[in-house]
């Protein structure tokens, strides 16, 4: 069985959150399904994507469990992000949260060091 998963984001300005999620994620969009829509593959079958819906802007929250945490951040933060909080739970689980132009928030975890 394959699951496949969108995790779509809602946003105000297209041209604006597609230029952040680029830094963010570090390529352009995958896929552009129209004119308001676009989609980055983050591993097989697993999406997230932007779509304008103004009056839902503001209100996403994913998080993405990565095995490179520490690369991963030092990589967008040469793109000019830093995240808004850093976080190291109790077990060790680190994560890292930006907030898109229109407060959406996208965390990365990594586990402990």
């Amino acid at each position: 069985m394959t699951v496949d998963l969108f995790a779509g984001i809602p946003v105000r300005d297209y041209a604006a959150a597609a230029a952040w999620y680029e830094r963010l994620l570090g390529a352009p969009p995958s896929f552009l399904p129209n004119d308001t829509e676009a989609v980055w593959e983050l591993a097989e079958h697993r999406y997230v994507f932007i779509e304008v819906r103004p009056d839902h802007a503001g209100h996403a929250m994913h998080t993405v469990f990565v095995s490179d945490f520490d690369a991963r951040i030092a990589q967008i933060a040469e793109r000019g992000l830093e995240p808004a909080g850093r976080e190291t739970y109790d077990n060790g689980v680190r994560k890292a949260t930006f907030r898109d132009p229109d407060g959406n928030e996208i965390g990365f975890g990594g586990g402990p060091v």
